[in-house]
């Protein structure tokens, strides 16, 4: 059984949706990238455009600069741009990729997109309840504003019409 790769480093957002490179799934699933392209191919009507796609040059460009792909040497870079998998894409490869790796890394890969979305999940749960909150705290602003309103007048000093005086006056 291979050792386990938290696959979070390579999960990728492009277009608002999570993706593995070509590359990446490749090295996790023990094959080289060459094969997995090649098996994709044979099975193309198993990979809709919402399991893989191809990069574009300006979202290969940005994710090139974060990822930093260049090697040095003769033959070393891409003539293509990058296939991506979505998560249903990288389940579908697993199908497709003949080796214990590859049935040992699905899992991994499922596990992280699973998780990913359940942290996701727990943060939009998390911003929904300082939301509710914060309304919380807005309406018990107004309330105390409102209570130290009328509470001010009782705690200045007199500042009502003066009341009659009581005792012996002498009017100058």
């Amino acid at each position: 059984m291979p050792t386990p790769i938290t696959p979070f480093p390579f999960i990728h957002t492009i277009r608002g949706v999570k993706v593995i490179l070509d590359s990446d799934l490749a090295h996790l699933y023990g094959v080289p990238t060459k094969r997995l392209l090649e098996q994709m191919r044979r099975n193309a009507g198993r990979f809709p455009e919402d399991f893989a796609f191809r990069l574009r040059h300006p979202e290969y460009a940005v994710l090139r600069s974060q990822i930093a792909t260049l090697k040095t040497g003769r033959g070393q870079h891409r003539k293509y741009l990058p296939l991506v998998f979505t998560e249903h894409g990288a389940l579908q490869a697993a199908n497709i990729i003949n080796s214990p790796q590859a049935a040992q890394m699905s899992i991994y890969v499922v596990r992280a997109f699973i998780r990913m979305r359940q942290e996701f999940v727990t943060s939009a749960a998390i911003l929904k309840r300082l939301a509710g909150i914060d309304r919380k705290l807005l309406v018990h602003d107004v309330v105390l504003r409102d209570l130290y309103r009328k509470l001010q007048p009782l705690l200045s000093p007199s500042s009502s019409p003066s009341k009659r005086e009581i005792g012996f006056h002498v009017k100058p």
